[in-house]
């Protein structure tokens, strides 16, 4: 998604900065962990992959304009099935900062909104799937609903982020939630392709077993312990 500019005044965007730091920062802790539990190189080639994804993602999938932002096909839940948590946050954050800075110049302004909007819901995401997924399930053997709940709830958090951000800018007026509700309707059916990519790309890592231990995908893949 791209928050529409002007969403958000001058005025008012300084909050944007702030939630960004916040999820920035984390987002390094993130980081940390992964650099202790698998090593520097790891993280750094999980997270080349997962930038280039969500590069080609905003960039190649079809995305059109609804409401206050745009609907993109984002893979959140699948980037992090299959990478890792740290890695997706940064893939994520990257992907949209070069997509900025050489392709649409005009959401820099908007990039505190929209990494905020992106990276929040993927720490959701992460929580949510230590209650849904039981210890000793790995990530191949997922279930539909599983992974349903997954992507429900990262889509969920980005329509939230998203409203909040246009109550914020403009308010609480009928057009602005009219503008917020056609957005919403519009992203929550990418609940229905989702899960399905996600159990797709599962199965074929489940076939390629040969991928166990290595060190470009997330361990919690393969293992459990």
């Amino acid at each position: 998604m791209h928050i529409e500019p002007g969403l958000v005044d001058d005025s008012k965007i300084w909050l944007s900065y702030v939630t960004a730091a916040g999820a920035g920062s984390y987002t390094l802790k993130l980081a940390y962990d992964a650099v202790k539990e698998r090593g520097a190189l790891s993280l750094l080639g999980r997270s080349v992959l997962t930038t280039a994804l969500v590069f080609s993602f905003f960039e190649l999938l079809p995305h059109y304009p609804v409401g206050v932002s745009e609907v993109h096909l984002i893979l959140g839940s699948t980037l992090f099935l299959i990478f890792g948590a740290a890695p997706a946050a940064i893939g994520l954050a990257l992907g949209l900062l070069i997509q900025g800075l050489f392709f649409a110049p005009f959401d820099l302004p908007q990039y505190g909104m929209n990494v905020t909007t992106l990276l929040v819901p993927l720490f959701g995401l992460s929580a949510l799937a230590r209650v849904v997924i039981a210890p000793n399930t790995p990530y191949v053997a997922l279930k539909y609903r599983q992974a349903l709940a997954l992507s429900t709830a990262y889509q969920a958090g980005i329509v939230v982020w998203v409203a909040f951000w246009a109550f914020y800018g403009h308010g609480f007026t009928a057009e602005n939630a009219g503008a917020i509700a056609s957005f919403g309707g519009a992203y929550m059916l990418v609940i229905l392709i989702e899960p399905l990519v996600d159990l797709v790309v599962l199965a074929a890592a489940k076939a390629l077993h040969g991928l166990k231990g290595n060190g470009l995908f997330e361990r919690r893949l393969y293992e459990t312990a």
